[in-house]
C-alpha cells in the first residue's frame, strides 16, 4: 500500500491516487497520478516538494472567479502544462450562494450536494477540461495533478472516473473518493469551517450540517453514476460519448498508467 496523503504546510488534500489494483490484474502505477485543492497558499517549502514530483500537466477544474480569487503558485521549475476553461465565467459559484442563502442543515447540504452531483458531469468546463485531461493521460509520460477548490468533488469525481476507466473496482474507488474526509480532517475542521461561513452568511450551521456540505459521502458519487448512465447508459458510455474516450485512446491511457 502506497503513502496516498502527501503533508504540506498549506496545501490540502494532496494524495496520490495511483497504485490500485485493475480487474487485469495489474496496478495503476504510483507517483504518476495526483489530486488536491487549490494551490493559492502554498510556501516556499511546499513549492520545493511539489517541484520534485516533476508534474507535467496540471487540470485546474475550478470556475474563472475562483482562480481569480485565489491564483495558483508554481514552482520555479514548473514547465508542464496548465489546462483550464473560461466557459462557466457568469455569475457566482453555486455553492456560495446556496450556503449564503439556504438554511444551513444536512438535510439542505445533502440535498443540495446530491443535485449538484447529477449536474457535474455535464457542466461545459467539465465537459471540456475532463476530455482535455484524458487525451493528455494517453499522451505524457510525466505526472498529473488535478484539482479544483478543495479537492474533493470535481477531482474526486474525475479520479473515480479515471479508476473505472482503468478498470479499479468500485470499494477500492469509493475508497480513494471518501478518503478526502481524512485527508482534511473534517470532523477536527469543522468548528472553524463553521465560524468561516457564519462571517460569510451571518448564520450559524450545526457541526452536522458543515460535515454535510464539506464532506464527501457514497451518495453524492452515486448520484453522478446514475445521472451519466440515465444519459449514457453506463460509465463507459459517458466517456466515449461525452468526452471522447475511445478504444485506441484507452488503450493508450493503460498503456502509459498500467504498472
Amino acid at each position: 500500500m502506497i503513502s496516498r496523503i502527501h503533508a504540506f504546510d498549506a496545501l490540502d488534500n494532496f494524495r496520490d491516487y495511483g497504485g490500485y489494483g485493475t480487474a487485469a490484474g495489474q496496478a495503476l502505477k504510483a507517483g504518476r497520478l495526483f489530486r488536491a485543492a487549490h494551490q493559492a497558499s502554498v510556501t516556499g517549502a511546499d513549492l520545493e516538494r511539489l517541484g520534485a514530483l516533476d508534474i507535467g500537466v496540471v487540470v485546474d477544474l475550478r470556475r474563472p472567479v475562483e482562480r481569480r480569487r485565489q491564483p495558483s503558485k508554481r514552482p520555479a521549475n514548473f514547465t508542464g502544462t496548465v489546462f483550464e476553461s473560461d466557459l462557466d465565467e457568469a455569475g457566482e459559484a453555486p455553492h456560495i450562494t446556496f450556503l449564503k442563502t439556504a438554511d444551513l442543515t444536512p438535510d439542505s447540504g445533502r440535498r443540495f450536494m446530491t443535485a449538484t452531483y447529477r449536474h457535474l458531469p455535464f457542466a461545459p468546463a467539465h465537459l471540456d477540461l475532463f476530455a482535455r485531461y484524458f487525451r493528455a493521460l494517453g499522451d505524457s509520460d510525466r505526472p498529473v495533478l488535478i484539482h479544483c477548490a478543495a479537492g474533493k468533488d470535481r477531482t474526486g469525481m474525475l479520479a473515480a472516473l479515471t479508476h473505472h476507466l482503468m478498470g479499479v473496482g468500485h470499494d477500492d474507488l469509493m475508497e480513494d473518493y471518501l478518503l478526502t474526509n481524512t485527508a482534511v480532517d473534517l470532523v477536527g475542521r469543522a468548528p472553524g469551517i463553521a465560524e468561516q461561513l457564519k462571517a460569510l452568511t451571518g448564520r450559524v450551521a450545526s457541526h452536522d450540517a458543515v460535515v454535510a456540505f464539506m464532506g464527501v459521502e457514497p451518495a453524492y458519487l452515486d448520484a453522478a453514476i446514475a445521472a451519466m448512465t440515465e444519459r449514457h447508459g453506463s460509465i463507459d458510455g459517458y466517456l466515449e460519448q461525452a468526452l471522447g474516450v475511445d478504444g485506441p485512446l484507452r488503450d493508450r491511457i493503460a498503456d502509459r498508467l498500467s504498472a
